[in-house]
């Protein structure tokens, strides 16, 4: 592939950022810009302007409802969407079930979930992870049991995103147990206000409700809910973590804070001077930007090669996880280390957009700091979600390399 921009692809960039800054709500680009707290309302907003404009799926092919835009139009579009501090749209709707819906879905649940996903109408969380089932997700134990033209549903899901939010949750669930662990497994979608099910917040360590475990008493769900057939999940939840892992990579959103930490290294001063000047952290820096365009390069080799040779993205995503993992926390890191004393405090009122710090704490951080280490302590979570570092390596040793 040419890595270069035509003349086409540049003037696509300037349409994309002139709408952005035109559509932009300010409250939302504030909060992105000052790390404030996201709510539901914020995320719908702009999906649904971005859906006004036929940009509700950039990612889709027009024949169901999306932009159709090839894959650079679509990194443009990230490029441009992160540094402009528009908040990424909810991947678990568009990037994830949508793409499953499309390849192994029957025609009315296409008709019916597609466009209630891309106008913003159905907001969708993931059931995947249980307890003592996340890394070796093939143990998991919910159940579903087919009861004339219903399953039964029964079990527990955790480390669940925003599932307080949901509408709909897509859950793997066990249909067989006297087969291979990964042979009774199916896909199936469930409406959240089924009786049964509770949502129970799982707090992380900077005092906020992100995630969930998720409770199933035997919950009736229709079997027409049921994604491809029965007992074939696994396949299908092999093909969405593959467009999770490409998704993973992260590329607008670390350019954005690799912007940012330069900015902060040039307003920092260290031993009279500003700490970009410094020669040993500037090095760092040019160490994580040369990785960041490494990354960026392969994504877009991956993704280009996936849709010119009309193949499913393979398991090279694995390579893609682990390094955008890496470089997100990389940049983290090195955010905190350019604050100096400004990355210490951690004020959890500091995430709401109208608070406004007292005059002793303002004279001494930035309007971004206090909310920073909440930040930096939940990107530790990258080498984890949509499988581990160590379980991606496990993939490329036997799948790439063939160890």
């Amino acid at each position: 592939m040419d890595l270069n921009y035509t003349p086409d692809e540049e003037a696509f960039r300037g349409d994309v950022r002139r709408f952005i800054d035109a559509e932009l709500p300010d409250d939302i680009r504030a909060k992105m810009r000052l790390g404030r707290r996201f709510r539901k309302d914020d995320l719908l907003r702009w999906q649904k302007i971005l859906h006004r404009h036929g940009w509700g799926a950039v990612m889709w092919p027009k024949r169901f409802g999306g932009a159709g835009w090839n894959v650079v139009e679509q990194h443009i579009f990230e490029e441009e969407r992160a540094d402009a501090g528009a908040p990424p749209q909810l991947a678990f709707s568009l990037r994830m079930v949508a793409p499953v819906l499309m390849a192994f879905g029957n025609a009315a649940q296409q008709e019916y979930f597609l466009p209630r996903i891309i106008s913003g109408e159905d907001w969708w969380c993931q059931g995947y992870s249980e307890p003592g089932s996340g890394s070796d997700l093939a143990s998991l134990r919910t159940s579903a049991v087919r009861h004339g033209d219903h399953y039964l549903v029964s079990g527990q899901k955790t480390w669940n995103t925003l599932g307080q939010y949901a509408d709909w949750i897509f859950c793997l669930v066990r249909t067989a147990t006297d087969v291979r662990a990964q042979q009774g497994i199916s896909f199936l979608l469930i409406d959240m206000k089924t009786p049964g099910i509770t949502v129970r917040p799982i707090i992380t360590l900077d005092g906020e409700h992100e995630i969930n475990e998720i409770w199933f008493d035997n919950v009736a769900v229709p079997v027409q809910n049921l994604v491809g057939d029965e007992n074939k999940g696994w396949t299908y939840a092999k093909f969405l973590l593959g467009h999770e892992r490409t998704n993973n990579a992260g590329i607008g959103m670390c350019k954005r804070a690799l912007k940012r930490l330069k900015e902060i290294a040039a307003d920092q001063v260290a031993n009279g001077r500003p700490l970009i000047d410094d020669l040993r952290f500037r090095d760092r820096i040019a160490q994580v930007e040369l990785e960041l365009m490494a990354l960026e390069v392969t994504n877009l080799r991956v993704l280009s090669a996936s849709a010119t040779e009309g193949r499913e993205i393979g398991p090279e995503v694995s390579v893609l996880k682990i390094k955008g993992s890496e470089v997100i926390q990389q940049i983290a890191e090195l955010t905190m280390h350019a604050l100096g004393h400004g990355a210490l405090p951690y004020l959890h009122e500091a995430l709401e957009l109208e608070w406004s710090a007292d005059p002793l704490l303002a004279e001494h951080y930035p309007a971004y700091a206090p909310p920073l280490t909440g930040q930096y302590f939940n990107l530790r979570k990258t080498t984890i979600y949509a499988g581990s570092t160590e379980i991606q390596k496990n993939i490329i040793s036997k799948l790439i390399l063939g160890l």
